[in-house]
């Protein structure tokens, strides 16, 4: 990123295979209060996610929101977080990517 490049949000994309709810929700009810501490608030969370293209996503799906890409580094790899992802250890396998957003002032000069 640039200098001159405002902070952006930044987002982690999840993709979960549950293969226990019941672990899995103490999981779920531990994460919110750590997301928050950091800055952080859910955009999407469990909704029915529609295949549009390529092999369909049978995982959970989850978007966490962060003021910058730091900020969600610094979730990610936080003890507090740390804490909640040993809930989910045997109940589900995840992937988690983070990645920059774009202004909206960028998206426009870039069409």
């Amino acid at each position: 990123m640039s200098k001159s490049r405002k902070t952006m949000a930044a987002y982690i994309i999840g993709r979960i295979d549950v293969t226990d709810w019941s672990r899995y929700r103490e999981y779920m009810n531990a994460t919110p209060a750590v997301i928050e501490r950091f800055g952080g608030r859910f955009v999407a969370r469990g909704s029915e996610v529609l295949t549009l293209e390529g092999p369909q996503e049978t995982r959970r799906v989850v978007i966490l929101e962060f003021p910058s890409l730091q900020k969600a580094k610094e979730f990610f790899h936080s003890d507090q977080y740390a804490e909640a992802k040993k809930l989910r250890a045997g109940a589900a396998t995840a992937q988690f990517l983070a990645i920059d957003g774009i202004a909206a002032s960028e998206l426009a000069a870039s069409l």
